[in-house]
């Protein structure tokens, strides 16, 4: 199993130093957020992500995806009927399908959790203008080669898609390719009835599921709270599960470098359990 470190954890250094620290720990890749890499990431141009992309591949890494997507330039939201908003914050939406294929990445992760705030009043507008911009990445990404996940967060971060349920009918009624949906435990603890695993059982079968992120519900890294990996990991090798898992800590303790290696440390332990049992 292959995992990617999300990029922020090391955000105050330069990405030749994260990509350095972050191979060295034995990850296969970056997950990156794309206000780390420039105040608008929507005008990186293709020299400078093919740059980036080398300067990964040098170090033994690849660029799995993008997530965080709409953090910067200010003022995007997916859910301002504002036809000047909606307008910026589709041409971001497409821009990054871009920059996530010239990375060299696979998938993005929708969250931006402050830019998908529904309205006291007009909460089904908001919706309907969510499912357009969703529906037309969707289809950007398709075209791309990549493809585009609505990420379902806690409730305690927004009040719009808190399941996997819930994306997953955003994307069926969205009706396009390139379109998905993924798991981030954290918020599945939170908004989920059911344990991740549970979750995995249910939806990986269904197709989608495209993407997954590991963090204990203290928002600390795996093994850094009380949650316990082993079920979910071993329910993606039940179901197959090919594709890189990301780590993404919001909380980091000791420090962030200590944080990035106590993840990747706990989870190949938690590997050599569950491999221990067959």
């Amino acid at each position: 199993m292959r995992f990617s470190l999300c990029n922020e954890v090391l955000r105050e250094w330069p990405f030749e130093r994260q990509c350095a620290y972050t191979a060295a720990l034995g990850y296969a890749g970056l997950e990156v957020a794309p206000f780390t890499l420039a105040d608008d990431p929507t005008r990186i141009p293709a020299r400078e992500a093919a740059r980036l992309k080398a300067v990964a591949a040098d170090h033994g890494l690849v660029v799995t995806g993008l997530h965080w997507l709409l953090v910067a330039p200010a003022g995007l939201s997916i859910t301002d009927p504002d036809p000047i908003v909606a307008g910026r914050t589709r041409d971001a939406m497409l821009a990054l399908v871009e920059l996530c294929a010239a990375l060299g990445g696979s998938v993005l992760v929708h969250g931006s959790p402050q830019q998908r705030k529904l309205p006291e009043t007009g909460a089904d507008r908001a919706r309907a203008t969510a499912l357009a911009h969703f529906a037309t990445a969707g289809e950007a990404a398709a075209a791309a080669g990549v493809t585009y996940c609505i990420e379902p967060l806690s409730p305690e971060e927004t009040g719009f898609i808190n399941t996997v349920a819930e994306a997953a009918a955003m994307v069926e009624a969205a009706g396009t390719p390139g379109l998905a949906t993924m798991l981030d435990t954290a918020a599945a603890a939170a908004g989920e009835a059911e344990p991740a695993a549970a979750v995995l059982d249910q939806w990986l079968p269904t197709g989608r599921i495209a993407h997954v992120q590991l963090n204990d519900r203290n928002r600390r890294g795996p093994g850094q709270g009380g949650d316990r990996f082993g079920p979910v990991l071993a329910a993606l090798q039940h179901h197959g599960w090919d594709r890189p898992v990301a780590i993404e800590p919001f909380v980091y303790l000791p420090d962030a470098p200590a944080t990035a290696a106590a993840s990747i440390a706990y989870l190949r332990g938690v590997l050599d359990g569950l491999e221990g049992r067959t």
